[in-house]
């Protein structure tokens, strides 16, 4: 067998390392990915360098990290090994992040390593962004750019502007999005409420943008501020992968 085997955590129970759809490859002499683990991990590579070496293509088993492994998790975890030479793209979350200043770079760079989102960054001109391999879009006015967001984008707003903002708010709210936050005070966002029930928009949808982002209690650095608009984020999709899986 010339090609390498692909281990995916196919399905999990109970407290885990990694979780489900995680992926990694092992060849004979080297790695990439990891499905976390400690000593799971290492085993489950013995094991793909086992077949390749057998010359098997497909294994499929459920481990019980207590009992099998001596590991704390107290879970189990089902693994499928199979020749493959990638590893399957997840889906991702498309994100869409208005504005490359000091706030929206900090975020960029907080969440562009992880592996769940797809994040496409606006501003006016290209000498606004940094050097980056994320998909940047220069746009004379941000708000002709949200009509090209698919329906299920997460949106943040962060622009240099609080009449851009506020533009980009109504644009998101007349269209469908999964979720939008906003930086800013809570006197901004109280005129802003005011501004867009003005133009039409009720109570609850306007309640959807969050503002201020991030958690205030880290403080306003840009750092602060990525941090904690990561981990709402995070913990909003662990929220929905729990209650999909219950």
């Amino acid at each position: 067998m010339t090609g390498p085997i692909r281990i995916t955590v196919s399905k999990t129970a109970g407290s885990v390392p990694r979780e489900a759809g995680t992926q990694m490859l092992v060849w004979a002499d080297r790695i990439a990915g990891t499905i976390g683990g400690g000593t799971l991990e290492w085993d489950a590579m013995t094991e793909a360098r086992k077949m390749l070496a057998e010359n098997r293509d497909h294994l499929t088993r459920t481990i019980p990290l207590g009992p099998a492994l001596g590991q704390c998790c107290g879970g189990s975890v089902t693994l499928t090994w199979e020749q493959a030479e990638t590893l399957t793209e997840p889906a991702k979350r498309p994100l869409w992040i208005y504005g490359a200043g000091h706030v929206g770079r900090a975020i960029v760079h907080t969440i562009a390593p992880l592996p769940d989102f797809d994040i496409t960054w606006i501003d006016t001109g290209a000498d606004r962004f940094p050097e980056t391999d994320i998909t940047t879009l220069v746009a004379k006015d941000p708000v002709t750019a949200v009509k090209h967001a698919p329906d299920n984008a997460e949106h943040l707003i962060l622009t240099y502007s609080h009449d851009i903002d506020l533009a980009l708010c109504h644009a998101i709210l007349s269209r469908p999005f999964a979720s939008a936050g906003l930086i800013g005070s809570a006197t901004k966002w109280a005129r802003f409420k005011s501004r867009l029930a003005a133009l039409g928009h009720s109570h609850a949808s306007i309640s959807r943008i969050a503002c201020p982002i991030g958690d205030p209690s880290l403080g306003k650095h840009p750092a602060a501020i990525a941090l904690g608009v990561a981990t709402a984020m995070i913990s909003a999709q662990n929220s929905a992968i729990k209650d999909n899986a219950g």
